[in-house]
């Protein structure tokens, strides 16, 4: 679990992530519901050479999925990060 890859998942483009991103300095991932503040931290600057300041993390139950029968099945779990970075670092997601 030492490579960048295996803790994220996929970036978070929606209008909220945006307008954090212009105006916070703060971007949105999709990561493993089992990595760490620290994990997170290490793979995004690895993977973009910036310098973190700050990690939040939110975690999500997966949503309830009803086939055409009457079994349930369910969406898998997942967590996002808001990652801070320091004054003037910008990632380039476009």
């Amino acid at each position: 679990m030492n490579e960048p890859y295996d803790i994220i998942d996929t970036v978070r483009l929606t209008e909220k992530a945006t307008l954090l991103a212009e105006k916070e300095n703060k971007y949105v991932f999709r990561v493993k519901p089992h990595a760490n503040k620290t994990q997170i931290k290490q793979a995004i600057e690895r993977l973009f050479k910036k310098t973190v300041v700050a990690v939040n993390t939110c975690n999500y139950a997966g949503k309830k999925k009803r086939e055409r029968t009457a079994a349930f099945g369910h969406k898998s779990d997942w967590k996002k990060a808001i990652v801070t970075l320091k004054a003037g670092d910008k990632i380039e997601l476009a």
